[in-house]
């Protein structure tokens, strides 16, 4: 019987890799008709890159991706507050560049564009078992889950691009209630990101880009130039949830959630895409290693729960200091002394 797995982002890609790559049956379905494309950069820290080791593809990552070495944080009248150079370098890519590579590692017919599930009881009937993948509003979830654990907002809504050209330094510009990010991406291109303090579901008259330059316009460089070269139709924007309460497990009979599906988190320290990949990796190869189905199962909870939940809760921590209007000072005081960011 094959492994099924609903959803066709990072971390179900993963997984599946993994299972080819150990020789097991593995279908992945995608409600979309192709595989996600869109989006900005993910930051692959040293954990993820271990994680693509193991499945062929790290090398492939380093050498289409940008290596940062270092992340400076500034406040938004240019003054400079940290400098953090964590023990590795992060290595950042395009999501569609990643999702490409991990879709090339796979054989032709085991990813399924265009299925949606509506009954995962009927899909796990036929499977040796499901796999969750299928993102912050995942219907494997709810169904197996229920109610109880949804989506909270964060408090703050962010805005995402790319764009043509590279500007620095990497890193974070911080306002009262607002940030800014910019880091390198493949092609030589910049990778931008805005999160915002606002209230729950707010739209702006005239999209994005009027919004952003009331906002952002009076920062300092290379704030303003990068909105100047921002077009509106390649703009991202989301309120930025994480699940809440956490998951007591990630498992249900021969059901299991990974990435967003099962710890949503808020992209404070890049892991989102990271734990994602963990996920998949490791529950790939209990699934290919353990024959015992449901003790595989078992022994992926036990190793990527606590620690995705962890981070998670940094997550929302660190977003809570560095994205309240009440916590400015503070935050640039701790930044000024290096003892925010967790390396």
């Amino acid at each position: 019987m094959d492994i099924t797995v609903v959803g066709g982002g990072i971390g179900g890609l993963a997984c599946a890799v993994a299972l080819v790559n150990a020789g097991h049956p593995v279908r992945v379905v995608e409600k979309r008709d192709g595989l996600a494309d869109a989006g900005t950069a993910l930051g692959m820290w040293p954990n993820a890159l271990r994680a693509l080791d193991r499945l062929g593809l790290g090398d492939k990552v380093r050498h289409i991706g940008v290596a940062q070495a270092e992340a400076v944080f500034r406040r938004s009248d240019g003054r400079f507050l940290a400098r953090i150079r964590p023990p590795e370098a992060v290595v950042l890519i395009s999501r569609g560049a990643l999702t490409r590579l991990l879709r090339a590692a796979l054989p032709d017919g085991v990813v399924e564009t265009g299925v949606e599930v509506s009954d995962v009881d009927e899909l796990a009937a036929g499977s040796r078992a499901v796999v969750g993948a299928d993102g912050i509003h995942s219907v494997v979830r709810k169904a197996c889950f229920g109610d109880a654990y949804g989506l909270r907002y964060a408090g703050y809504s962010a805005w995402r691009g790319i764009v043509k050209g590279e500007y620095g330094p990497p890193g974070e510009i911080m306002g009262h209630g607002a940030k800014f990010g910019v880091t390198g991406v493949e092609g030589g291109r910049t990778n931008w990101f805005a999160p915002v303090w606002a209230p729950a579901g707010v739209r702006y008259a005239g999209e994005g880009l009027p919004e952003l330059h009331r906002i952002f316009g009076e920062w300092c460089e290379p704030v303003p130039r990068i909105l100047s070269l921002a077009d509106e139709s390649d703009i991202l924007r989301h309120d930025l949830c994480y699940v809440a309460p956490r998951l007591r497990s990630y498992v249900r009979d021969r059901v299991a959630l990974v990435g967003d599906a099962a710890h949503a988190m808020t992209p404070d320290l890049g892991q989102g895409a990271c734990q994602a990949l963990l996920d998949g990796a490791v529950l790939g190869r209990c699934l290919a290693t353990m024959s015992d189905t449901e003790e595989a199962l078992r022994r992926y909870d036990s190793l990527r729960r606590k620690p995705s939940q962890r981070t998670a809760a940094t997550a929302r921590q660190v977003g809570l200091l560095t994205m309240r209007p009440r916590m400015a000072l503070a935050r640039n005081a701790l930044l000024r002394t290096g003892g925010l960011l967790m390396r």
